[in-house]
């Protein structure tokens, strides 16, 4: 029988096809023209949307009207710009966008475009003005914070008075931040130091608040600068894209446009690694700065860039260098990144004026962040093992490549060197990732057996088994999840629980991502009659549900923990239900397996955990601030007198600091990286250095602390 790797591939190759075929079809024009870019585009994705997608939609009004709001929602969803007459203009396309995308032309985006470059201009004449003078912060005046709540502005007058509060809101923020650090500064003792004070000695002056107002506005002046240029350097082609991804995500939230450089983002999120010279680079100031180099990398090993360099021209290899200055950060990037082994120079200006040309090599970076890690946790004489998995990475284009699967079952290997007794396994945060890992990555924990159910819009499910009968590890096992847990970190702790093979703790439930998605690249899809125009970039598109081995499915509902703990994020509206047109919940029919032999006793343990959590200071302090923020949820409207302001961010400060003091007065936990990994970092600080990061937040991690009791009522 196929292996479930080589299915999922033939599976992807016959949805391929079918693209392709679906697509070629469209580009002949009645007129005899050659087509533009844009309609190549939307007609090749909504062809292949028809083809592909799992449940593909009629292209009629309510698809018109999907996309029209959803699009409205991305062009000025703080409704800040447009006006209610624009809107309004604007509403005569809700039932015509089906007919332009059939027929290649797009009104819509053309006049939205108009309307909203036009608004972007007259709001750029005002935030200037308004910031030249003062702000009285005396007078009581609400703002609303929550575009949601709010309504476009009536007319001219309207928007101005809008953004009139919306600056005023930003100036206060700042007025309040600059009132809390000269706080700061006066109750810092000055340190311990032998030296006598001289009479040159001088302290930092104290600055009023009217002193702060000023340099405050200053500071908001400079940020809605930067947002304007940035506004003003959008082009076609990112328009186009917006439009695209709004297009492709009224079929469900995760079917996705990506134009070719965001493409490459999502393969480094995917991969954890990509080719470039390996430096974290910011936008400030107009400029292209280095932030920050990552430790091994080529700059790393090069030695001449450095953080704080401003990057002012990019050449390849030996050509003529092209000026960045001023220039977006993606598009640098686009510059900068590049194959193995060719070679950038970078001429940077250094803090001190000079500058320099600065040869490198390009390499693979590898960002060690987005890969398994682990650590020993050792409690009343018992040793654990503890691993964090970010995601489930898998470098498709590389068989060689790293994998999480693979990593995990590494981690796990060490573990057992360190004879631990019980292993936590943390999901939170993990959005998820390549299907196959999850799937390999249950088979660690289980003999053998299906893991995963999966089912296009049609026709009967297949059953993803680990067919491996060996067991990586067989004590007990804690897997934490939370609210964020998403997609095959749901398939994972669904099929440890339906086993019966370990704990799920965490947060009610799991994000609900319960959906499969197969990424085309639109080139492949192309005749060659259109490479002149490409690239064209990439559809993500949703072909696949996937079911629990019990016959539900993850989708829209999620995972619901055997131990539900108290959670910081609960309060917030997060999950598959909160995104615009998800995919509803269903069943299918259960797959054959059995139990762990040796479950572990749920009911108990769940009991025996709910007395602790009740019992603990920290969990009551977390509970209670989670009750106070469901409260303040809804008052989404602030004071913009600075007394009153100030009276609601201290009330809130206090809450947090009460908080903060219980979790920092609990006693840590002893969690060290394993001494396997720290022989193997040797004497390379950057690495050992980054190890203690990773273990620090662990230890005082409330949630953990309970995960590593309940594994210790197992042993």
């Amino acid at each position: 029988m196929s292996s479930p790797r080589l299915k999922i591939g033939l599976y992807a190759s016959v949805l391929l096809a079918v693209f392709v075929l679906a697509s070629y079809k469209l580009y002949r024009r009645n007129d005899g023209n050659s087509p533009q870019k844009d309609e190549v585009l939307i007609k090749a994705m909504l062809q292949g949307l028809s083809a592909a997608h799992y449940q593909p939609e009629r292209i009629d009004d309510a698809f018109s009207k999907r996309v029209f709001d959803l699009y409205l929602k991305r062009l000025d969803g703080s409704k800040k710009f447009l006006l209610q007459t624009d809107v309004a203009q604007l509403n005569q396309y809700q039932k015509e966008i089906d007919d332009e995308v059939q027929r290649g032309t797009h009104e819509f985006l053309d006049k939205s475009t108009l309307i909203m470059s036009q608004r972007v201009k007259d709001v750029q004449g005002l935030y200037r003005e308004i910031l030249a003078q003062p702000f009285d912060f005396t007078t009581e005046e609400i703002f609303e914070t929550e575009p949601d709540k709010a309504t476009f502005a009536a007319n001219a007058a309207a928007q101005r008075e809008e953004w009139r509060k919306f600056l005023k809101y930003q100036t206060l923020v700042r007025v309040s931040e600059m009132m809390d650090e000269q706080t700061k500064k006066k109750d810092k003792p000055l340190a311990s130091t032998n030296v006598t004070p001289s009479a040159t000695t001088t302290s930092e002056p104290t600055r009023t608040p009217a002193q702060m107002e000023v340099e405050a506005r200053k500071r908001v002046l400079k940020y809605f600068d930067d947002y304007f240029k940035d506004l003003s350097q959008t082009d076609a082609s990112d328009r186009l894209a917006t439009y695209a991804n709004v297009i492709a995500n009224t079929y469900d939230p995760h079917t996705e446009y990506f134009a070719p450089r965001d493409k490459d983002n999502f393969d480094i999120a995917m991969t954890g690694r990509f080719e470039g010279i390996g430096a974290t680079l910011q936008e400030k100031d107009g400029q292209i700065k280095v932030a920050d180099i990552v430790p091994g990398s080529a700059s790393y090993r090069q030695g001449e860039l450095k953080a704080g360099d401003a990057i002012i021209r990019v050449a390849q290899g030996a050509e003529e260098p092209v000026s960045v200055e001023g220039w977006r950060l993606d598009k640098a990037i686009v510059l900068i990144r590049g194959k193995k082994g060719t070679q950038v120079r970078l001429t940077v200006r250094k803090p001190d004026n000079s500058t320099k040309v600065i040869p490198i090599v390009r390499d693979v970076v590898v960002i060690e962040e987005t890969y398994a890690q682990s650590a020993t946790i050792n409690e009343n004489g018992k040793k654990l093992g503890y691993i964090k998995l970010p995601n489930f990475y898998a470098d498709f284009n590389d068989n060689g490549g790293r994998s999480s699967a693979a990593d995990v079952k590494k981690e796990l290997e060490k573990l057992k060197q360190e004879n631990v007794q019980g292993v936590v396994l943390d999901l939170r945060f993990n959005g998820g990732g390549s299907l196959q890992d999850a799937v390999e990555m249950a088979g660690l924990f289980i003999d053998s057996g299906p893991v995963v159910q999966v089912r296009g819009g049609q026709g009967a499910a297949t059953i993803l088994n680990d067919r491996d009968p060996r067991v990586q590890f067989g004590g007990p096992l804690v897997i934490l999840v939370n609210k964020y847990s998403a997609s095959a970190s749901e398939i994972l702790a669904a099929a440890i629980q339906d086993y019966k093979r370990g704990v799920i703790m965490g947060s009610a439930s799991t994000y609900g991502k319960g959906t499969v998605q197969r990424i085309f690249d639109l080139d492949d899809a192309m005749p060659a009659e259109f490479n002149a125009i490409k690239p064209f970039g990439s559809l993500k598109l949703t072909t696949q549900k996937f079911y629990r081995i019990n016959g539900g499915s993850t989708q829209f509902k999620g995972v619901i923990p055997d131990i539900i703990l108290p959670d910081a994020y609960s309060y917030l509206d997060q999950g598959e239900k909160e995104t615009d047109y998800p995919l509803k919940w269903d069943e299918i029919t259960p797959a054959k397996y059995r139990s762990w032999n040796g479950a572990p006793a749920i009911d108990k343990l769940r009991q025996a955990s709910t007395a602790r959590v009740n019992a603990s200071p920290s969990f009551k302090q977390l509970s209670d601030m989670v009750q106070r923020m469901v409260k303040r949820k809804d008052d989404t409207k602030v004071s913009l007198k600075l007394t009153n302001y100030r009276t609601e961010q201290t009330q809130a400060k206090t809450e947090s600091d009460k908080y903060e003091a219980i979790q920092n007065a609990a006693q840590p936990m002893t969690i060290a990286p394993l001494a396997f990994d720290l022989r193997q970092l040797g004497t390379d600080t950057l690495k050992v250095n980054r190890a203690s990061r990773f273990v620090k937040p662990l230890k005082k991690d409330i949630t953990l602390r309970e995960a590593v009791a309940v594994l210790k009522d197992q042993i």
